[in-house]
């Protein structure tokens, strides 16, 4: 979901404790943020008017119903570090070398990438929809943010290799999942038969986004607070906000990137993917998405979406 989500509800807890100091806010801040969320957070604001957003229920609702009327294989791995995580595993119509594997956004769930995996599959993919660690079915206490997670993506291409066979494989993936697939692809371990990513408004990196909400909603300024926040992190999740971001991934990945951001996304600024795609040393290719907030250009103009990511495959 979005970065403007993350922060939501902490405004409050820092009005009251802004006396106490900068790290009664960074505690604030983690607890809000990282532990796993009691269920699905929505901000229909973030996708547009209410207008715009009963216009996508056009687009998701029939997508939904679509994959759940499929058979489909429910799968479980284990994370390097203990964890059980899960995904739906849906066949295309026909017998299918190729296979996409989605990941989803904060606080969402396998089930967001309907419409795109609905459209994939008629395209003659097979698609795996994952559950995120700490999010819908599967284990974890603390959310990775594509710090953590892009292991886990290398974790669910080597199971599905050792499954199915090396299939060519797409990595696709919104917000915290596009920020999840573009580090991911960088990896020296992987495989050979991943071909391709789409991201779709990736943030560079946590601190980068958490900075940018906190400036730009609270204005807040990052230091001390995010240096804070990240010691925190470090010690209780086993991460920190800078360990690695996709603005490095970019430099050394080998696989070819479609950038995708709609224009009007206030919570991950276009800027991220305009430094992502200008950093990016492989073939590449960058759609901006007029009228479209957060995570919502495939609602606001498929047609230019799925033309996009099928000129882009056709090209590599």
């Amino acid at each position: 979901m979005s970065a403007g989500l993350i922060v939501a509800g902490v405004v409050g807890g820092v009005a009251v404790l802004g006396a106490a100091g900068s790290f009664g806010v960074a505690n604030i801040l983690f607890n809000k943020v990282i532990p796993r969320q009691d269920g699905v957070k929505v901000d229909l604001n973030e996708m547009g008017d209410g207008g715009k957003w009963q216009e996508y229920m056009k687009v998701i609702q029939p997508n939904k119903e679509y994959l759940l009327s499929l058979p489909c294989e429910q799968l479980s791995i284990k994370s390097k570090d203990g964890l059980t995580l899960r995904g739906d595993y849906y066949k295309a119509e026909n017998s299918s070398d190729k296979l996409v594997i989605c990941f989803h956004g904060y606080t969402s769930g396998r089930m967001s990438s309907c419409s795109f995996a609905a459209f994939m599959l008629k395209e003659g993919y097979d698609c795996l929809l994952v559950d995120n660690r700490a999010h819908g079915d599967s284990e974890g206490e603390y959310i990775g943010f594509g710090i953590l997670d892009r292991y886990d993506c290398l974790s669910w291409i080597d199971y599905v290799n050792e499954k199915y066979g090396k299939k060519e494989i797409l990595l696709y993936g919104v917000s915290m999942g596009a920020t999840t697939v573009i580090m991911a692809s960088a990896d020296k371990k992987l495989p050979d038969n991943v071909k391709a990513v789409i991201a779709d408004c990736a943030f560079t990196s946590p601190f980068d986004v958490f900075s940018h909400v906190l400036k730009k909603d609270y204005k807040l300024p990052a230091f001390p607070t995010m240096e804070i926040n990240n010691r925190i992190c470090k010690k209780k999740a086993g991460y920190g906000f800078k360990d690695y971001s996709t603005l490095d991934a970019v430099k050394e990945t080998k696989c070819p990137i479609l950038f995708i951001h709609g224009e009007e996304d206030n919570f991950v600024p276009v800027w991220m993917s305009d430094k992502n795609y200008e950093a990016c040393v492989t073939k590449k290719a960058l759609v901006k998405i007029k009228g479209a907030g957060h995570g919502a250009s495939y609602y606001e103009n498929g047609e230019e979406y799925r033309k996009a990511v099928k000129d882009f495959l056709d090209s590599i």
